[in-house]
């Protein structure tokens, strides 16, 4: 396991907070009992913020016609749904969310060309609610497999999740299981499916990013 790039500038912060506030305690406190309380959930909270950028060290079994997960997470949506932005029509939408213990790395569903990428700036409504998907800060990006089918998949904002970590480049082609963007402190991942497309997983279900199979389209 690695820690993100991502994750730097904050875990810097936040060691020499923790660092400040110990110090402060044990001028005033001594090393008493209340001062070695103080410490351990100032290391408690250090650990919190470490674990939100870790990379786990995972190998994708690549797999032609298989979706695999993007994201960490419980799978909170199966629907059939209208696409507005892209398709302008109906697809069948699997969403995960990410809570802020979960890995927040983000992967590609499947192999192929990106042919539509897109940052929108917005809200932090929480995850759940209905309006996240269409006013939350959000990014939109469109996978073309090899036999022509696209996927489109978008990270979305939430209540703690103040930036997007969008790395999409229009032309590239991808490897099933490539990162592609990191949303700092959880949320969601949509995931938008051809309507023959097979699911494979159930609402509720906790998925693995890059490990476990969401579809067969």
């Amino acid at each position: 396991m690695t820690l993100h790039r991502e994750g730097y500038k904050i875990m810097a912060g936040a060691l020499l907070l923790v660092l400040l506030a110990g110090g402060i305690a044990f001028t005033l406190l001594g090393g008493g009992p209340v001062f070695y309380s103080i410490a351990g959930l100032l290391a408690v909270f250090f650990f919190l913020i470490v674990q939100f950028f870790r990379v786990p060290g995972r190998n994708v079994i690549i797999s032609a016609g298989s979706v695999i997960s993007p994201a960490d997470g419980k799978v909170v949506v199966i629907e059939e749904v209208e696409e507005p932005e892209y398709f302008k029509g109906k697809r069948i939408q699997v969403s995960v969310f990410m809570s802020p213990v979960n890995v927040h790395v983000n992967w590609t569903p499947v192999a192929g060309t990106a042919v539509y990428s897109k940052y929108h700036p917005g809200k932090y409504l929480v995850a759940w609610h209905p309006k996240s998907s269409t006013e939350n800060e959000r990014t939109t990006m469109v996978l073309r497999t090899e036999n022509g089918k696209e996927v489109l998949f978008r990270q979305i904002a939430g209540a703690l999740a103040r930036r997007i970590c969008f790395y999409a480049k229009d032309g590239k082609k991808y490897q099933q299981g490539e990162e592609f963007g990191f949303i700092k402190f959880g949320s969601r991942v949509d995931i938008f499916l051809p309507l023959d497309a097979k699911i494979n997983v159930t609402i509720g279900q906790k998925v693995k990013g890059k490990l476990t199979t969401i579809a067969q389209i």
